[in-house]
């Protein structure tokens, strides 16, 4: 897998993986977004843009298809939420 980290900008950190062609872009809210069938010279483009943000808005947005972020669990696969760990709010006794 290939990173770029950006200092500037909505985005904070581009990962592409050339095997599968998915790229993960992490934002600086926290997010995670993903991409399938994203070539290498699109993440090359990405990474040499003067804007990111300009570029993915432009010529990723809405050319590919969206993903699941690599390295998250998908929903089902034996992760728990902090509400199965911890509870939730309704969980506790008022008394």
């Amino acid at each position: 897998m290939e990173t770029r980290t950006f200092n500037s900008g909505r985005i904070r950190q581009a990962v592409y993986d050339p095997a599968t062609r998915q790229l993960d872009l992490h934002w600086d809210n926290q997010s995670v977004r993903a991409y399938k069938h994203v070539p290498a010279e699109v993440f090359r483009r990405l990474c040499a843009a003067p804007n990111p943000t300009t570029y993915w808005e432009d010529r990723i947005a809405e050319e590919y298809p969206a993903g699941q972020p690599m390295g998250k669990p998908a929903q089902g696969a034996g992760a728990k939420s902090l509400k199965d760990l911890f509870g939730g709010a309704d969980d506790r006794s008022n008394g």
